[in-house]
């Protein structure tokens, strides 16, 4: 069966190279808002016609690392897992991403600046940003595919301050991505 797929961003200015024929969800930035947007328009289609594309920007945890990557797990990484797991639950903090590459994108509602939490987030993860994993966990609580598709804007560090500068490279980019791999 062919999917029809809904793409999904944070931000508007991230989203300003979807090809209009594309239907579009702009949630606002964090895993809540991400979470109830992504929820609430799959709410609203049929689950076994539905591809989800989360398109959006990212920051590098290591060093090297640009373009565009297409997350095969997303990890949520600020959540107390270890604590959650000792109470008997499974936090559901990793996510595998199907036709996903090897990267690993780190979700958190901390916008990272700051080296020390950037070093420790590079041990576990090669890309961060605030929505792909709660994306990821609405599309999988309703049974639809999910693709994370990134761009890197910045490397996690002071540098990602000036992100309103560094997101229409990367909004284009996004853009021609789709047209190249959605197209009608």
């Amino acid at each position: 069966m062919n999917r029809q797929p809904l793409v999904v961003a944070a931000t508007h200015a991230e989203a300003a190279h979807v090809p209009d024929h594309l239907p579009l969800v702009v949630t606002g930035l964090g895993k809540t808002a991400a979470a109830v947007a992504t929820a609430r328009a799959l709410s609203e289609r049929d689950p076994e016609r539905t591809l989800v594309v989360n398109i959006g920007t990212a920051g590098a945890l290591r060093d090297g690392l640009s373009g565009l990557h297409l997350p095969g797990t997303a990890l949520n990484h600020d959540m107390n897992a270890d604590a959650v797991r000792a109470l008997g639950y499974d936090p559901q903090e990793l996510l595998v991403i199907d036709e996903g590459d090897e990267t690993v994108l780190a979700s958190g509602d901390v916008f990272v600046t700051d080296p020390v939490v950037r070093a420790a987030l590079a041990a576990r993860a090669h890309l961060v940003d605030m929505e792909g994993y709660a994306v990821a966990y609405a599309c999988r609580q309703y049974g639809v595919p999910v693709r994370l598709v990134k761009h890197v804007s910045d490397n996690a560090d002071e540098s990602a301050l000036d992100w309103p500068s560094a997101v229409a490279a990367s909004a284009r980019a996004l853009g021609a991505w789709l047209e190249e791999q959605l197209a009608r």
